[in-house]
């Protein structure tokens, strides 16, 4: 993990340089397509999905155990879905890159034009943008 500073359009250039974007999504799948046939199922995203711990700091599961493991379960559930836009219970990589061309242009609107300094993890995908940028130089 890294210190870095950045904004809204650090994020969002990344996003906009399709082959610096999706070289960085497809090295992901990649990564979490463990059995190799090109789609991801539920099994190889749940440990990428839990690991964010989004769901459980946003409802409260780790302060007050709000949400039991159950309801847990279905809001994993909910997000892969929200991946598998076809719904036919895996998600290709055209799926992948759209919901994280998505997800990541929600954190850019959410971080806004002024920079911030954030706690980063190496190879995550504010690192890469980040990186990205010291390397590029931000495009006017």
């Amino acid at each position: 993990m890294s210190v870095e500073i950045l904004d809204g359009r650090t994020v969002q250039s990344f996003v906009e340089d399709e082959g610096a974007f999706n070289a960085s999504v497809d090295g992901r799948f990649a990564a979490l397509d463990a059995d190799h046939d090109g789609r991801l199922c539920y099994s190889e995203m749940a440990g990428e999905i839990m690991s964010l711990r989004v769901l459980e700091k946003h409802f409260g599961v780790d302060d007050a155990g709000a949400v039991g493991p159950d309801e847990l379960a279905k809001l994993y559930r909910v997000l892969f879905a929200r991946f598998d836009r076809d719904g036919d219970g895996g998600v290709d990589r055209e799926e992948f890159r759209a919901e994280m061309k998505e997800v990541m242009l929600a954190v850019a609107n959410g971080l806004g034009f002024m920079p911030v300094q954030m706690v980063v993890e190496e190879g995550s995908f504010l690192k890469v943008a980040v990186d990205r940028e010291l390397h590029c130089g931000r495009a006017s």
